[in-house]
């Protein structure tokens, strides 16, 4: 019987990882923290990988296995370890912290085209922040649209443009390294261990949610489970790919940047357009003029066309594939002849025209651009707290659940690494709220806490809509029947 069944298309661990590697980190994610914290930020990123990003992805590993024919990836988690209400709480918070990294992708993929075009730094002097906000608008309609119409789109671009920005961002490291054995000079002075060494400051912690929000996201690749030929062995070779590749691009990215631009006196637009002055200074040190810029814009684009196609895709999956009836109206969840949520695609653009327009109250398109970053470094993390919720609720069951793969089997040790990476996480997101680029007791700063509160507030509020909802639906439905 089995050989009459039509063969199933798998797909390959390597695959995970880059689809994984295409959402979680990227070339650019190394300059925010740069800015930041300057060559601290290495330490931070060491920090970080072993007693944060390892154990978190294996982690993701055990509860991808634990629940592998669970639709709803996180949402499942929590819902099959702790209750429906908390499921459906977790499905909201996983669907919406999408949208304002759904908008800072589209961001990315104008500036990156600017750069093609323009050549320099000049897209916020040529156009207003509102034509700016319309051509964003406009992508993200454009992207659903494709999601629908091009069969296996998100596996191709995830290929091409999370190997591509991988190759890049290597490419870069190694340059670096050979400009340096060429006579460059190291441009951060003085570089030395004590440079190094982190200020833990309020501004040093308030930003430490960015770094999380930069190498979080492995439980996103957990609905695709069910898509590979040996999930038990598979899926944490994807996830070691994975700590692996964002060891390399953090570390090391960072220390190349260090070459090439001093940190302690960033460009104020480094956040936006430091990856492009990044491979021209490049470029110039090696006498190849420009040429590694324009093919840096052109892998940025199809990378962050990538990452904008798997973020449509897998989150609206997540949203409508695992939760409660009693909870999300029957129209949201409901598919297409493809198996798409087109419903859930409809709410993720009204609610990435709302936080456009939010965006309109700011001066330029750099103002945007940051302030949006800051935010996907609040909303981000909240939503990863319940990865460790989850695992701490299943090693809490241990008699009750079931893996494949188990990370550290002992209880007691378990816990206390769940435990420590969800207060962690917690309290840098909530950290985060403090606005980064402008002074304290300015309008600016108030503005920007204003926004920021109105925005989580509004995000993560609107989910208390849907159950209200549903009741109704439910009464209605009632009163239909015994009409």
């Amino acid at each position: 019987m089995e050989e009459l069944q039509p063969s199933k298309h798998y797909m390959h661990w390597t695959v995970i990882a880059l689809l994984d590697f295409v959402t979680i980190i990227s070339f650019e994610n190394i300059f925010y923290p740069f800015q930041n914290q300057g060559l601290s930020v290495v330490i931070s990123w060491i920090f970080l990988l072993f007693t944060y990003v390892i154990p978190y992805e294996l982690i993701a590993s055990q509860m991808s296995l634990t629940f592998d024919n669970q639709d709803g990836g996180l949402a499942s988690w929590v819902r099959r370890s702790s209750n429906d209400t908390l499921g459906y709480v977790t499905s909201w918070m996983y669907w919406v912290q999408s949208v304002p990294y759904i908008v800072d992708v589209s961001n990315s993929v104008i500036v990156s085209f600017s750069w093609m075009i323009l050549g320099n730094n000049t897209l916020g002097q040529k156009m207003s922040p509102f034509w700016f906000g319309l051509l964003t608008f406009g992508l993200i309609l454009i992207f659903i649209l494709l999601e629908n119409a091009i069969k296996n789109s998100l596996e191709i671009l995830s290929l091409i443009g999370g190997g591509a920005m991988f190759i890049m961002s290597a490419l870069f490291v190694l340059l670096a390294g050979y400009a340096l054995t060429q006579g460059a000079h190291i441009a951060t002075q003085p570089f030395n261990w004590h440079s190094f060494m982190p200020n833990f400051s309020l501004k040093y912690f308030s930003t430490t949610g960015l770094l999380i929000f930069a190498m979080s996201g492995a439980e996103l690749a957990a609905p695709y489970v069910v898509r590979m030929r040996d999930p038990k062995h598979e899926f944490p070779k994807a996830m070691w790919l994975l700590a692996i590749m964002t060891a390399f691009l953090t570390i090391f990215g960072t220390l190349a940047l260090a070459v090439f631009f001093n940190g302690n006196q960033i460009p104020h637009d480094f956040k936006m357009n430091g990856p492009y002055y990044a491979f021209a200074l490049l470029g110039q040190q090696l006498g190849l003029g420009n040429i590694l810029m324009y093919v840096f814009a052109v892998v940025q684009a199809i990378f962050m066309m990538a990452q904008l196609a798997v973020l449509l895709d897998a989150t609206s999956r997540v949203f409508a594939g695992d939760v409660a009836d009693n909870f999300m109206p029957k129209w949201v969840t409901r598919k297409n002849k493809n198996g798409r949520p087109v419903n859930s695609y409809l709410m993720t653009t009204g609610l990435s025209l709302f936080l456009l327009l939010l965006t309109g109250t700011l001066p330029d398109i750099n103002t945007i651009y940051n302030w949006l970053l800051n935010i996907n470094g609040i909303v981000s993390p909240y939503k990863t707290c319940w990865v460790f919720f989850a695992f701490i609720a299943v090693r809490l069951q241990d008699k009750k659940f079931h893996s494949d793969y188990v990370f550290i089997k002992n209880k007691t040790g378990a816990l206390l690494i769940g435990g420590w990476c969800l207060l962690f996480t917690f309290v840098c997101a909530t950290l985060g709220f403090i606005p980064q680029e402008v002074k304290f007791g300015t309008w600016d700063f108030t503005h920007q806490l204003i926004l920021n509160f109105i925005t989580v507030f509004v995000l993560f509020g609107l989910g208390l809509v849907m159950p209200w909802l549903r009741k109704r639906e439910l009464r209605k439905e009632k009163d239909c029947g015994t009409a």
